[in-house]
């Protein structure tokens, strides 16, 4: 069978080919929040390109050159190795399906090296931190819900937002979480404190249409957005100065689940992780804590 030989040339605009690519990404189940952020960094490279080349239109025009300078762009304007790391791993993305659909002979990301990424601390939070904040939202049935899904169960800040109703299982004692597009991902088994909050928030939820589990004060299912607003105010009522987002929440769950010894096996599956590499930067955190826990209690 003979292999289609790749054009030179496509007729699609940029603009074209960033709409095609972000079907494709719908086709593969990918999920809402990653298609955001790919549909997002593809377009500010379109920007700027248009910025400074107005002669280029089309994917084929792209040049190794462009990514590059668009690189040292971003750094110019202090955007951090993880982030341009992000941005040109959007675009890597981006052109292999340009490729792979032959509308460009070649990715100009080929060679383009990799933004080093920095090393940077994973903020999570104290036993007296979250016990503060636990203890500001506890007049507020699904605040004080809300925040301990979080640290009970570690789950995203878009998981916990797609959370229904049937998603919870009081009696079995079983959350379920989904991603993409609904499909349920995985299952994480629910403890007393976090039985106790949902059972308590489910009693006083507004009876709505909607069979989304967290709402807001006007009876629609909570955005991502409200529930970041929620946590920054939870946090600055409790004075805890330093940047704690939903993140920090999983993170606490995660960090502290390993200084108790779960392995990393167990906490990969709570945490939906893909790889298990991402999962160990916890047991190496855990480890760290633990043996700062034993020089600070030496006899």
């Amino acid at each position: 069978m003979n292999t289609p030989t790749a054009p030179t040339t496509t007729t699609l605009t940029l603009e074209a080919a960033l709409q095609g690519f972000v079907r494709a990404l719908a086709g593969k189940n990918r999920s809402p929040a990653t298609i955001r952020a790919y549909q997002t960094d593809v377009g500010q490279f379109i920007t700027w390109i248009h910025q400074t080349n107005v002669v280029i239109k089309r994917p084929d025009q792209i040049e190794r050159v462009d990514l590059t300078e668009y690189l040292a762009h971003l750094g110019s304007r202090q955007l951090s190795g993880v982030s341009r790391a992000r941005k040109l791993a959007a675009l890597r993305e981006y052109f292999r399906f340009l490729e792979d659909h032959a509308l460009i002979a070649k990715s100009p990301v080929t060679g383009v090296e990799t933004p080093h990424k920095e090393r940077t601390g994973r903020t999570y939070l104290r036993p007296d931190e979250y016990t503060k904040l636990l203890s500001l939202a506890g007049g507020k049935p699904r605040d004080y819900a809300i925040f301990q899904v979080f640290l009970q169960t570690g789950v995203r800040v878009s998981e916990l937002c797609a959370l229904r109703l049937d998603d919870v299982d009081l009696e079995g004692h079983v959350l379920q979480v989904r991603e993409g597009k609904g499909m349920v991902a995985r299952s994480i088994a629910l403890e007393k404190k976090a039985i106790q909050a949902l059972r308590s928030y489910q009693a006083v939820r507004p009876d709505v249409l909607s069979d989304r589990l967290f709402l807001n004060r006007d009876g629609d299912p909570i955005s991502e957005r409200g529930v970041r607003k929620l946590v920054t105010r939870y946090c600055r009522k409790a004075g805890i100065t330093k940047k704690v987002s939903c993140h920090s929440l999983r993170h606490t769950f995660a960090t502290y689940k390993a200084e108790r010894g779960v392995s990393p096996f167990q906490l990969q599956e709570w945490l939906g992780h893909a790889n298990l590499n991402t999962t160990q930067i916890y047991v190496h955190m855990g480890r760290q804590n633990a043996r700062k826990v034993m020089e600070q209690t030496s006899l």
